[in-house]
Protein backbone atom coordinates (compact mmCIF):
# COMPACT_ATOMS: atom_id res chain seq x y z
CA UNK A 1 0.00 0.00 0.00
CA UNK A 2 1.44 3.77 -1.09
CA UNK A 3 1.98 6.11 1.38
CA UNK A 4 -0.65 8.14 0.70
CA UNK A 5 -3.40 5.28 0.75
CA UNK A 6 -2.43 4.73 4.51
CA UNK A 7 -3.48 8.55 5.10
CA UNK A 8 -7.34 7.93 3.54
CA UNK A 9 -9.83 7.06 6.23
CA UNK A 10 -11.10 3.60 6.35
CA UNK A 11 -14.88 5.04 7.26
CA UNK A 12 -17.24 6.37 5.01
CA UNK A 13 -18.36 8.99 7.07
CA UNK A 14 -14.88 10.36 8.07
CA UNK A 15 -14.11 10.04 4.24
CA UNK A 16 -17.01 12.10 3.40
CA UNK A 17 -16.54 14.78 6.66
CA UNK A 18 -12.89 14.99 5.11
CA UNK A 19 -13.87 15.51 1.68
CA UNK A 20 -16.33 18.62 2.87
CA UNK A 21 -13.63 20.13 5.16
CA UNK A 22 -11.13 19.64 2.30
CA UNK A 23 -13.49 21.57 -0.22
CA UNK A 24 -13.99 24.53 2.01
CA UNK A 25 -10.17 24.99 3.14
CA UNK A 26 -9.27 24.85 -0.45
CA UNK A 27 -11.93 27.29 -1.97
CA UNK A 28 -11.21 29.70 0.69
CA UNK A 29 -7.68 29.76 -0.15
CA UNK A 30 -8.43 30.23 -3.83
CA UNK A 31 -10.80 32.58 -2.91
CA UNK A 32 -8.24 35.02 -0.50
CA UNK A 33 -5.60 34.49 -3.36
CA UNK A 34 -8.25 35.79 -6.34
CA UNK A 35 -9.08 38.69 -3.00
CA UNK A 36 -5.76 39.97 -3.17
CA UNK A 37 -5.23 39.79 -7.02
CA UNK A 38 -8.63 40.70 -7.68
CA UNK A 39 -9.35 43.62 -5.21
CA UNK A 40 -6.37 44.52 -3.66
CA UNK A 41 -5.53 47.17 -6.41
CA UNK A 42 -7.45 50.54 -5.76
CA UNK A 43 -10.54 51.44 -7.36
CA UNK A 44 -10.82 53.74 -10.40
CA UNK A 45 -11.07 57.26 -9.45
CA UNK A 46 -14.98 57.43 -11.02
CA UNK A 47 -16.20 54.29 -8.98
CA UNK A 48 -19.06 54.52 -6.60
CA UNK A 49 -16.15 53.51 -3.47
CA UNK A 50 -13.62 55.77 -5.00
CA UNK A 51 -16.14 59.19 -5.19
CA UNK A 52 -17.38 58.32 -1.84
CA UNK A 53 -14.32 58.32 -0.07
CA UNK A 54 -13.42 61.72 -1.86
CA UNK A 55 -16.55 62.74 -0.35
CA UNK A 56 -16.56 61.66 3.13
CA UNK A 57 -12.51 62.81 3.49
CA UNK A 58 -13.73 66.60 2.01
CA UNK A 59 -16.52 67.01 4.17
CA UNK A 60 -14.07 66.10 7.61
CA UNK A 61 -11.29 68.68 6.10
CA UNK A 62 -14.04 70.71 5.61
CA UNK A 63 -15.67 70.59 9.29
CA UNK A 64 -12.19 70.58 10.68
CA UNK A 65 -11.84 74.32 9.16
CA UNK A 66 -12.32 76.51 12.53
CA UNK A 67 -13.77 79.85 10.72
CA UNK A 68 -15.69 80.09 7.39
CA UNK A 69 -12.47 81.94 5.66
CA UNK A 70 -10.39 78.96 6.31
CA UNK A 71 -13.57 76.41 5.30
CA UNK A 72 -13.48 78.64 1.91
CA UNK A 73 -9.87 78.38 1.70
CA UNK A 74 -9.83 74.32 1.94
CA UNK A 75 -12.80 74.42 -0.77
CA UNK A 76 -10.57 76.12 -2.71
CA UNK A 77 -7.68 73.88 -2.89
CA UNK A 78 -10.08 70.74 -3.04
CA UNK A 79 -11.59 72.69 -6.15
CA UNK A 80 -7.99 73.30 -7.52
CA UNK A 81 -7.34 69.56 -7.16
CA UNK A 82 -10.39 68.57 -9.22
CA UNK A 83 -13.22 67.94 -7.00
CA UNK A 84 -16.10 69.84 -8.12
CA UNK A 85 -18.07 71.49 -4.47
CA UNK A 86 -19.90 73.78 -3.07
CA UNK A 87 -20.56 75.27 -0.06
CA UNK A 88 -24.79 75.91 -0.10
CA UNK A 89 -26.85 77.22 2.48
CA UNK A 90 -29.16 74.92 2.97
CA UNK A 91 -32.28 77.61 2.84
CA UNK A 92 -31.11 78.18 -0.73
CA UNK A 93 -31.52 74.28 -2.03
CA UNK A 94 -34.21 73.51 -4.05
CA UNK A 95 -36.20 70.70 -3.32
CA UNK A 96 -36.58 67.70 -5.61
CA UNK A 97 -39.83 66.64 -6.93
CA UNK A 98 -41.09 63.06 -5.86
CA UNK A 99 -38.97 60.01 -6.75
CA UNK A 100 -36.31 62.56 -8.14
CA UNK A 101 -34.06 61.54 -5.64
CA UNK A 102 -31.70 58.21 -4.97
CA UNK A 103 -32.58 56.59 -2.13
CA UNK A 104 -30.34 54.94 0.18
CA UNK A 105 -30.73 51.16 -2.23
CA UNK A 106 -30.22 52.67 -5.85
CA UNK A 107 -27.44 54.04 -5.33
CA UNK A 108 -23.93 52.93 -4.57
CA UNK A 109 -22.04 55.95 -3.88
CA UNK A 110 -24.41 56.86 -0.62
CA UNK A 111 -24.14 53.10 0.67
CA UNK A 112 -20.84 53.69 0.55
CA UNK A 113 -20.98 57.46 1.90
CA UNK A 114 -23.08 56.64 4.99
CA UNK A 115 -21.44 53.39 5.79
CA UNK A 116 -19.63 54.15 9.16
CA UNK A 117 -18.74 57.14 8.06
CA UNK A 118 -20.95 59.45 10.73
CA UNK A 119 -21.70 62.41 7.86
CA UNK A 120 -25.42 62.83 7.03
CA UNK A 121 -26.44 63.11 3.48
CA UNK A 122 -29.44 64.80 2.70
CA UNK A 123 -32.74 63.17 1.23
CA UNK A 124 -35.24 65.04 -0.78
CA UNK A 125 -32.53 66.58 -2.61
CA UNK A 126 -32.13 66.72 -6.78
CA UNK A 127 -30.17 64.87 -8.05
CA UNK A 128 -29.33 64.84 -11.93
CA UNK A 129 -29.83 62.15 -14.30
CA UNK A 130 -26.68 60.81 -16.43
CA UNK A 131 -23.09 60.17 -15.30
CA UNK A 132 -22.62 63.49 -13.58
CA UNK A 133 -24.38 63.14 -10.52
CA UNK A 134 -24.98 65.54 -7.46
CA UNK A 135 -24.35 64.79 -4.19
CA UNK A 136 -25.58 67.12 -1.16
CA UNK A 137 -24.29 65.80 2.87
CA UNK A 138 -25.61 68.26 5.86
CA UNK A 139 -22.06 70.45 6.64
CA UNK A 140 -23.41 71.96 9.76
CA UNK A 141 -27.08 73.27 11.02
CA UNK A 142 -27.00 76.00 8.06
CA UNK A 143 -25.06 74.26 5.22
CA UNK A 144 -24.41 71.69 3.36
CA UNK A 145 -21.99 70.82 0.57
CA UNK A 146 -22.83 70.04 -2.87
CA UNK A 147 -20.77 67.73 -4.56
CA UNK A 148 -20.92 66.97 -8.92
CA UNK A 149 -19.16 64.06 -9.67
CA UNK A 150 -18.54 61.72 -12.54
CA UNK A 151 -19.90 58.28 -11.15
CA UNK A 152 -18.89 55.35 -13.23
CA UNK A 153 -19.93 51.43 -13.02
CA UNK A 154 -18.52 49.13 -10.30
CA UNK A 155 -15.42 47.83 -11.18
CA UNK A 156 -16.24 44.55 -10.81
CA UNK A 157 -20.03 42.72 -11.62
CA UNK A 158 -21.79 41.29 -8.79
CA UNK A 159 -20.71 38.16 -9.61
CA UNK A 160 -17.57 38.78 -9.01
CA UNK A 161 -18.27 40.70 -5.65
CA UNK A 162 -15.70 38.55 -2.81
CA UNK A 163 -18.99 37.15 -0.99
CA UNK A 164 -20.30 36.31 -4.36
CA UNK A 165 -16.90 34.35 -4.95
CA UNK A 166 -16.67 33.04 -1.71
CA UNK A 167 -19.93 31.50 -2.42
CA UNK A 168 -18.87 30.36 -5.77
CA UNK A 169 -15.47 29.00 -5.24
CA UNK A 170 -16.29 26.96 -2.18
CA UNK A 171 -19.58 25.64 -4.19
CA UNK A 172 -17.27 24.34 -6.91
CA UNK A 173 -14.73 22.41 -5.13
CA UNK A 174 -17.49 21.05 -2.71
CA UNK A 175 -19.38 19.73 -5.94
CA UNK A 176 -16.42 18.76 -7.30
CA UNK A 177 -15.35 16.58 -4.12
CA UNK A 178 -18.58 15.59 -3.39
CA UNK A 179 -18.73 13.63 -6.91
CA UNK A 180 -15.26 12.17 -6.55
CA UNK A 181 -16.42 10.76 -3.22
CA UNK A 182 -19.63 9.59 -4.49
CA UNK A 183 -17.33 7.68 -7.19
CA UNK A 184 -15.43 6.66 -4.64
CA UNK A 185 -17.92 4.87 -2.65
CA UNK A 186 -20.69 3.70 -5.43
CA UNK A 187 -18.01 1.93 -7.58
CA UNK A 188 -16.92 -0.62 -5.27
CA UNK A 189 -20.72 -0.66 -4.18
CA UNK A 190 -21.62 -1.36 -7.81
CA UNK A 191 -18.88 -4.00 -8.56
CA UNK A 192 -20.41 -5.87 -5.15
CA UNK A 193 -23.98 -5.64 -6.54
CA UNK A 194 -22.49 -7.00 -9.38
CA UNK A 195 -21.09 -9.95 -8.00
CA UNK A 196 -23.87 -10.41 -6.25
CA UNK A 197 -25.87 -10.60 -8.90
CA UNK A 198 -23.73 -12.66 -11.32
CA UNK A 199 -23.54 -15.10 -8.25
CA UNK A 200 -27.52 -15.18 -8.11
CA UNK A 201 -27.75 -16.03 -12.15
CA UNK A 202 -24.45 -18.57 -11.92
CA UNK A 203 -23.53 -20.24 -8.48
CA UNK A 204 -20.91 -22.47 -9.84
CA UNK A 205 -18.64 -19.37 -10.68
CA UNK A 206 -16.85 -18.26 -7.65
CA UNK A 207 -14.84 -16.01 -8.25
CA UNK A 208 -13.72 -13.52 -5.14
CA UNK A 209 -15.01 -9.81 -5.37
CA UNK A 210 -11.83 -7.63 -5.27
CA UNK A 211 -11.84 -5.65 -1.88
CA UNK A 212 -11.48 -1.72 -2.31
CA UNK A 213 -13.22 1.24 -0.92
CA UNK A 214 -14.16 1.96 2.32
CA UNK A 215 -13.86 0.12 5.57
CA UNK A 216 -17.69 -0.60 5.77
CA UNK A 217 -17.41 -2.21 2.09
CA UNK A 218 -14.58 -3.97 1.85
CA UNK A 219 -16.27 -5.59 5.10
CA UNK A 220 -19.29 -6.53 3.11
CA UNK A 221 -17.06 -7.88 0.38
CA UNK A 222 -15.10 -10.14 2.88
CA UNK A 223 -18.53 -11.60 4.07
CA UNK A 224 -19.80 -12.07 0.66
CA UNK A 225 -17.16 -13.68 -0.36
CA UNK A 226 -17.65 -16.16 2.67
CA UNK A 227 -20.71 -16.51 1.75
CA UNK A 228 -20.35 -17.52 -1.86
CA UNK A 229 -17.49 -20.12 -0.55
CA UNK A 230 -20.18 -21.87 1.48
CA UNK A 231 -22.75 -21.79 -0.95
CA UNK A 232 -20.74 -23.49 -3.33
CA UNK A 233 -19.43 -25.97 -0.92
CA UNK A 234 -23.30 -26.66 0.24
CA UNK A 235 -24.24 -27.03 -4.15
CA UNK A 236 -20.90 -29.21 -4.29
CA UNK A 237 -22.22 -31.47 -1.11
CA UNK A 238 -25.46 -31.99 -2.54
CA UNK A 239 -24.34 -32.92 -5.94
CA UNK A 240 -22.11 -35.17 -4.95
CA UNK A 241 -24.42 -36.77 -2.56
CA UNK A 242 -27.40 -37.00 -5.08
CA UNK A 243 -25.44 -38.19 -8.00
CA UNK A 244 -23.77 -40.95 -5.88
CA UNK A 245 -27.51 -41.78 -4.09
CA UNK A 246 -28.70 -42.07 -8.32
CA UNK A 247 -25.41 -44.31 -9.41
CA UNK A 248 -25.58 -46.43 -7.15
CA UNK A 249 -28.93 -47.54 -8.01
CA UNK A 250 -27.99 -48.40 -10.73
CA UNK A 251 -26.97 -51.61 -10.38
CA UNK A 252 -29.99 -52.70 -8.07
CA UNK A 253 -32.21 -51.61 -11.04
CA UNK A 254 -30.12 -53.38 -13.82
CA UNK A 255 -31.12 -57.10 -11.56
CA UNK A 256 -34.58 -56.29 -11.26
CA UNK A 257 -35.10 -55.80 -14.76
CA UNK A 258 -32.96 -59.07 -15.85
CA UNK A 259 -35.34 -60.71 -13.08
CA UNK A 260 -38.42 -59.11 -14.45
CA UNK A 261 -37.68 -60.10 -17.93
CA UNK A 262 -37.61 -63.65 -16.71
CA UNK A 263 -41.51 -63.41 -14.98
CA UNK A 264 -43.63 -65.57 -17.55
CA UNK A 265 -46.87 -63.53 -16.92
CA UNK A 266 -46.97 -60.93 -19.58
CA UNK A 267 -48.78 -58.70 -18.04
CA UNK A 268 -46.92 -58.53 -14.69
CA UNK A 269 -44.00 -58.55 -16.57
CA UNK A 270 -44.84 -55.25 -18.91
CA UNK A 271 -46.07 -53.56 -15.60
CA UNK A 272 -42.94 -54.30 -13.69
CA UNK A 273 -40.66 -53.03 -16.98
CA UNK A 274 -42.29 -49.87 -16.98
CA UNK A 275 -41.84 -49.11 -13.67
CA UNK A 276 -38.12 -49.71 -13.67
CA UNK A 277 -38.38 -47.54 -17.06
CA UNK A 278 -39.82 -45.10 -14.46
CA UNK A 279 -37.33 -45.33 -12.41
CA UNK A 280 -34.83 -45.16 -14.22
CA UNK A 281 -36.39 -41.68 -16.23
CA UNK A 282 -36.54 -40.07 -13.01
CA UNK A 283 -32.67 -40.96 -12.44
CA UNK A 284 -31.76 -39.96 -15.64
CA UNK A 285 -33.66 -36.85 -14.78
CA UNK A 286 -31.78 -36.27 -11.25
CA UNK A 287 -28.86 -36.87 -12.79
CA UNK A 288 -29.30 -34.49 -15.38
CA UNK A 289 -30.43 -31.42 -13.53
CA UNK A 290 -27.26 -31.95 -11.05
CA UNK A 291 -25.56 -31.97 -14.42
CA UNK A 292 -26.46 -28.87 -15.94
CA UNK A 293 -24.86 -27.62 -12.64
CA UNK A 294 -22.01 -27.82 -13.24
CA UNK A 295 -19.26 -26.86 -16.02
CA UNK A 296 -20.67 -24.79 -18.55
CA UNK A 297 -20.57 -24.96 -21.96
CA UNK A 298 -19.40 -22.59 -24.49
CA UNK A 299 -21.19 -19.64 -25.62
CA UNK A 300 -20.92 -20.22 -29.86
CA UNK A 301 -22.92 -18.46 -32.78
CA UNK A 302 -26.22 -20.60 -33.64
CA UNK A 303 -28.95 -19.74 -36.01
CA UNK A 304 -31.93 -19.89 -33.42
CA UNK A 305 -34.47 -20.73 -36.08
CA UNK A 306 -32.69 -23.80 -37.63
CA UNK A 307 -32.29 -24.89 -33.73
CA UNK A 308 -35.84 -24.66 -32.65
CA UNK A 309 -37.01 -26.03 -36.07
CA UNK A 310 -35.06 -29.03 -35.18
CA UNK A 311 -35.96 -29.61 -32.00
CA UNK A 312 -40.01 -29.37 -33.24
CA UNK A 313 -38.60 -31.77 -35.91
CA UNK A 314 -37.60 -34.53 -33.41
CA UNK A 315 -41.38 -34.37 -31.80
CA UNK A 316 -42.96 -34.40 -35.17
CA UNK A 317 -41.03 -37.83 -35.80
CA UNK A 318 -42.31 -39.13 -33.06
CA UNK A 319 -45.82 -38.17 -33.88
CA UNK A 320 -46.64 -34.72 -32.31
CA UNK A 321 -48.38 -32.11 -33.20
CA UNK A 322 -45.18 -29.28 -33.00
CA UNK A 323 -44.95 -26.35 -35.25
CA UNK A 324 -42.33 -23.51 -35.41
CA UNK A 325 -43.35 -19.83 -36.23
CA UNK A 326 -40.66 -16.90 -36.57
CA UNK A 327 -38.38 -15.54 -39.19
CA UNK A 328 -36.01 -17.82 -41.51
CA UNK A 329 -33.00 -16.33 -40.08
CA UNK A 330 -31.24 -14.76 -36.24
CA UNK A 331 -28.00 -15.71 -35.26
CA UNK A 332 -27.35 -15.15 -31.43
CA UNK A 333 -24.83 -16.62 -29.26
CA UNK A 334 -26.05 -19.45 -26.83
CA UNK A 335 -25.00 -22.89 -25.66
CA UNK A 336 -26.43 -24.75 -28.20
CA UNK A 337 -26.89 -27.65 -26.27
CA UNK A 338 -28.05 -26.60 -23.04
CA UNK A 339 -30.91 -24.49 -24.71
CA UNK A 340 -31.93 -27.14 -26.89
CA UNK A 341 -32.47 -29.54 -23.58
CA UNK A 342 -34.23 -26.40 -22.39
CA UNK A 343 -36.84 -25.78 -24.69
CA UNK A 344 -36.99 -29.57 -25.41
CA UNK A 345 -37.85 -30.03 -21.83
CA UNK A 346 -40.63 -27.25 -22.28
CA UNK A 347 -42.25 -29.04 -25.66
CA UNK A 348 -41.90 -32.15 -23.82
CA UNK A 349 -44.18 -30.57 -21.25
CA UNK A 350 -46.77 -29.26 -23.68
CA UNK A 351 -46.85 -32.11 -25.50
CA UNK A 352 -47.55 -34.25 -22.38
CA UNK A 353 -50.94 -32.31 -21.61
CA UNK A 354 -51.92 -30.70 -24.16
CA UNK A 355 -52.50 -31.51 -28.01
CA UNK A 356 -50.59 -29.41 -30.30
CA UNK A 357 -47.36 -26.75 -29.27
CA UNK A 358 -46.18 -24.01 -30.73
CA UNK A 359 -43.00 -23.15 -30.90
CA UNK A 360 -42.58 -18.55 -31.87
CA UNK A 361 -39.31 -16.88 -32.14
CA UNK A 362 -39.74 -13.07 -31.54
CA UNK A 363 -36.60 -11.31 -33.07
CA UNK A 364 -36.55 -7.47 -31.13
CA UNK A 365 -32.97 -6.47 -29.92
CA UNK A 366 -31.80 -6.41 -27.64
CA UNK A 367 -33.58 -9.21 -27.03
CA UNK A 368 -34.56 -12.75 -28.92
CA UNK A 369 -37.78 -13.83 -27.36
CA UNK A 370 -39.12 -17.77 -27.49
CA UNK A 371 -42.55 -18.50 -27.10
CA UNK A 372 -43.97 -21.99 -26.55
CA UNK A 373 -47.93 -22.47 -26.48
CA UNK A 374 -49.92 -25.59 -25.63
CA UNK A 375 -53.71 -26.12 -25.87
CA UNK A 376 -53.34 -27.76 -22.03
CA UNK A 377 -55.33 -27.70 -18.93
CA UNK A 378 -52.49 -24.56 -17.94
CA UNK A 379 -50.96 -24.34 -14.80
CA UNK A 380 -52.85 -21.80 -12.06
CA UNK A 381 -51.52 -18.40 -11.32
CA UNK A 382 -50.82 -19.30 -7.79
CA UNK A 383 -48.72 -22.45 -8.82
CA UNK A 384 -46.46 -21.01 -11.46
CA UNK A 385 -43.83 -19.92 -9.65
CA UNK A 386 -43.39 -23.10 -7.73
CA UNK A 387 -43.54 -25.23 -10.42
CA UNK A 388 -39.78 -23.81 -10.62
CA UNK A 389 -38.53 -25.30 -7.64
CA UNK A 390 -36.86 -29.00 -7.52
CA UNK A 391 -39.07 -31.52 -7.09
CA UNK A 392 -42.55 -30.06 -6.86
CA UNK A 393 -45.65 -31.42 -8.99
CA UNK A 394 -48.37 -29.28 -10.03
CA UNK A 395 -50.58 -32.58 -9.98
CA UNK A 396 -53.68 -30.35 -9.89
CA UNK A 397 -52.97 -28.35 -12.73
CA UNK A 398 -50.93 -30.86 -15.02
CA UNK A 399 -50.97 -34.74 -13.56
CA UNK A 400 -47.66 -35.85 -14.12
CA UNK A 401 -48.86 -38.97 -15.78
CA UNK A 402 -45.30 -39.95 -16.94
CA UNK A 403 -43.25 -39.92 -14.35
CA UNK A 404 -40.54 -37.75 -13.35
CA UNK A 405 -39.22 -35.97 -10.27
CA UNK A 406 -40.79 -32.49 -11.93
CA UNK A 407 -37.21 -31.56 -12.67
CA UNK A 408 -37.80 -30.45 -15.83
CA UNK A 409 -39.02 -26.93 -15.85
CA UNK A 410 -36.69 -26.12 -12.87
CA UNK A 411 -33.87 -27.06 -15.79
CA UNK A 412 -34.86 -25.08 -18.21
CA UNK A 413 -34.86 -21.93 -15.84
CA UNK A 414 -31.52 -22.35 -14.91
CA UNK A 415 -30.29 -23.05 -18.10
CA UNK A 416 -32.18 -19.53 -19.46
CA UNK A 417 -30.76 -18.17 -16.53
CA UNK A 418 -26.98 -19.04 -17.33
CA UNK A 419 -27.81 -17.39 -20.72
CA UNK A 420 -28.30 -14.00 -18.94
CA UNK A 421 -31.97 -14.79 -19.78
CA UNK A 422 -35.31 -15.18 -17.87
CA UNK A 423 -38.53 -17.64 -18.39
CA UNK A 424 -42.47 -16.35 -17.41
CA UNK A 425 -45.46 -18.39 -17.89
CA UNK A 426 -48.77 -17.04 -18.68
CA UNK A 427 -52.49 -17.37 -20.17
CA UNK A 428 -52.13 -18.94 -23.37
CA UNK A 429 -55.75 -17.54 -25.07
CA UNK A 430 -58.12 -19.52 -25.34
CA UNK A 431 -56.20 -21.77 -23.25
CA UNK A 432 -53.44 -23.24 -22.41
CA UNK A 433 -49.99 -22.36 -21.23
CA UNK A 434 -47.79 -19.63 -22.68
CA UNK A 435 -44.20 -20.33 -21.64
CA UNK A 436 -41.74 -16.86 -22.34
CA UNK A 437 -38.10 -17.35 -22.84
CA UNK A 438 -36.44 -13.86 -23.39
CA UNK A 439 -32.66 -13.90 -24.08
CA UNK A 440 -31.27 -10.26 -23.14
CA UNK A 441 -28.06 -9.43 -25.73
CA UNK A 442 -26.33 -7.60 -22.87
CA UNK A 443 -24.84 -10.85 -21.59
CA UNK A 444 -24.20 -12.76 -24.76
CA UNK A 445 -21.78 -12.82 -26.69
CA UNK A 446 -22.27 -10.38 -29.56
CA UNK A 447 -25.45 -11.35 -30.68
CA UNK A 448 -26.42 -11.07 -34.43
Amino acid sequence: MQAWQRLVPRSITTQVTGLVVVAVLLGTIINIVLAVLLFGAPPPDDSPPAVASRIVRVTQFVKAAKTPAEADIVLTAIRNAGVEVERVALSDLEFAPAGAHWSLWTSPVLRHVRSGSGIEVLEGRRYAAGPLQQIVVRLDPAHALVFNAAIGASPWPLFLTPTALVLSIVLIFVMLLSVYALRSITAPLAAVAAAAQSFGRSPQHVQPIPGGGPREIVQVTEALNEMRTRIRALLDDRTRMLAAISHDLRTPLTRLRLRAERVPDDRLREGMLADLANVEHMLDETLDYLREGGKFEALSRVDLPSLLQTICSQFVDVGHAVTYQGPPKCTWSVRPRALTRAIANIVENGVKHGGAVTVTLVDQLPHAQIEIDDDGPGIPADLRERVFEPFFKANAARTQDGGGFGLGLSIARDIVRQHGGEIILADHVPRGLKVKISLSAGDLDNPR
